[in-house]
């Protein structure tokens, strides 16, 4: 099997190839980019605000999460972290939906970055 795609990638991601590749320059330096962001302990953060009902820590770390994903075209986890950043920034308890939109598009970056991985 072939190297992944970056096309491909941002298809599994739920993002954007063309528009990231525009802004980051070359596809060396997005692929280098999402596999970074494997490690980044952003959402882990974000979780344990939310278990512990930090809504501060939880909205910086949400806030970041969105910026993050935004920077790296992933554009689902980008809505679902932003809508999450809103209803934090305005004190209030995130609807169950609202945390699972964020799990879900942690989890389509997540399932991609691997299959770049190891393509």
């Amino acid at each position: 099997h072939g190297h992944m795609t970056i096309e491909e990638f941002y298809a599994l991601a739920g993002g954007d190839a063309a528009d990231t590749l525009r802004r980051l320059g070359s596809e060396a330096t997005v692929r280098r980019f999402a596999l970074r962001y494997a490690a980044d302990g952003t959402h882990d953060a974000l979780r344990r605000a939310l278990a512990a009902d930090d809504r501060p820590a939880a909205f910086r770390a949400a806030h970041t999460l969105k910026g993050t994903a935004a920077n790296l075209g992933f554009t689902a986890l980008t809505e679902a972290a932003g809508a999450l950043t809103e209803t934090l920034r305005a004190g209030n308890a995130p609807a169950p939906g609202e945390i699972e939109a964020v799990e879900k598009a942690q989890r389509r970056v997540v399932a991609a970055v691997a299959g770049l991985r190891d393509g």
